[in-house]
């Protein structure tokens, strides 16, 4: 590869999307055959993975242990947690998630889902649109996923029909309409054979669409970030007191949205304190502009009292300031959730106690029914109401998933117990 190759991959542009389906409808195939075709594995992996399959006794090379990445899994046969792969083409890079599709490993997709731009959702083309199809795009539907699409696979089973593949449009068409998805796209194909993955190939002349990769390579991602409200969550206070830069006060963080100029009036939260931007410093030396999702260090014209988890905004919408929200929860842990028990909030760059104030109800998510539930357990999806100790700065998941999002941390014993999503 040339050095102008080089600088030319290092600046593509990232897409990230996950795989979700019914148990063999052919996601981690799917993904071997991304690989694969797209030239993105090394002549040793196809090796071993062709030993495997001769070892199985199959004719042909599977394509799925590319994905399949534990050894218990690979004997069992079957895919139970978030597999990453990452692969590039001289049009852009590539984040998968290979996410599993029982319903007792809900969490794993909320997980892989979290900060996808993409999902693929796997229909066999033998059985139809099916309950966990439905399941799986509710969840990238909550999680805010803004592209969807939807892969018929296994055409080559059905004489590769286009009445089948029509149908299942439809059919999946008139549930999505209620769940508001951006960007629907219909893909049929045959992940085995690799029809309308990599290349059209010779069976799908009836579609006029693009293969799977081209619609990944082509697809407009840059507006999938927020880009009016201006959000800025303090990370780090740098105060280096050298000889140098005795009285340098900068404050390093990521932009989540929005954008950032010299000059701009910006107002720090929860103080509601004004300032401007007097200087934006970035790894390799300064900028007039910086947007999400940069890391920069910024500089205001005044000395304000602003710490770790205090934000900075401008323009657009004003984010809410409050010690009270409703937010969709995710139960993450094995250990039910208790009623008596204080959690950390972990808001951004913010960590505050908090609690669970009420449970309005569960979502059964092959049914979209609401139930009344006084507890939660893994793999819940329910609506909350969440008190916390001090304000913190927040927005609709929905306007902006870098503002709207939390996690619970069991203040006993550190671990992760759920993820929400803010209302």
């Amino acid at each position: 590869m040339s050095v102008v190759e080089n600088v030319g991959l290092e600046h593509a542009e990232l897409l990230r999307f996950i795989t979700a389906g019914s148990v063999d409808d052919g996601k981690s195939t799917l993904i071997g055959r991304l690989l694969h075709d797209s030239k993105s594995i090394f002549e040793d992996q196809l090796n071993a993975i062709a030993k495997t399959s001769n070892k199985r006794g199959m004719e042909k090379v599977d394509l799925s242990l590319l994905t399949d990445g534990l050894q218990a899994e690979r004997e069992q046969g079957i895919t139970i947690d978030v597999a990453y792969r990452y692969f590039t083409t001289p049009k852009r890079k590539f984040i998968i998630a290979d996410t599993p599709g029982h319903e007792q490993y809900t969490r794993n997709m909320v997980t892989g889902a979290s900060t996808a731009n993409l999902a693929i959702i796997l229909i066999d083309a033998r059985k139809g649109v099916l309950t966990q199809s439905r399941r799986h795009a509710y969840l990238a539907s909550l999680v805010g996923i803004p592209h969807l699409v939807v892969a018929v696979n296994k055409m080559d089973l059905v004489g590769y029909s286009q009445d089948v593949f029509n149908q299942i449009r439809t059919e999946f068409s008139a549930f999505l309409q209620g769940l508001g998805s951006r960007s629907v796209e219909y893909i049929p194909m045959s992940a085995l054979v690799g029809d309308m993955v990599v290349e059209r190939g010779d069976n799908l002349g009836w579609y006029s669409g693009q293969p799977l990769l081209d619609y990944l390579e082509t697809i407009d991602i840059k507006h999938d970030v927020n880009t009016h409200d201006f959000r800025f969550p303090v990370q780090w206070v740098s105060r280096p007191q050298t000889e140098a830069m005795h009285d340098f006060r900068g404050y390093m963080g990521r932009i989540e949205s929005g954008s950032v100029h010299v000059g701009d009036t910006v107002t720090v939260l929860p103080s509601g304190l004004t300032s401007r931007i007097k200087e934006i410093l970035f790894y390799n030396g300064t900028l007039e502009t910086a947007f999400a999702p940069q890391s920069v260090t910024l500089t205001i014209e005044d000395h304000l009292d602003i710490s770790r988890g205090d934000m900075l905004v401008n323009g657009g919408e004003p984010p809410r300031v409050t010690k009270e929200f409703d937010a969709i929860l995710c139960w993450l842990s094995e250990q039910s959730f208790d009623p008596g028990r204080k959690y950390i909030v972990k808001h951004t760059t913010h960590m505050i106690k908090g609690l669970i104030a009420r449970i309005d109800y569960r979502v059964d998510i092959n049914t979209m029914n609401h139930e009344v539930i006084d507890t939660l357990t893994m793999n819940d999806i329910a609506r909350i109401g969440i008190k916390v100790q001090q304000p913190l700065v927040i927005d609709a998941y929905t306007q902006n998933r870098g503002t709207g999002c939390f996690i619970l941390i069991d203040e006993v014993s550190n671990n992760t117990v759920a993820a929400g999503m803010i209302c």
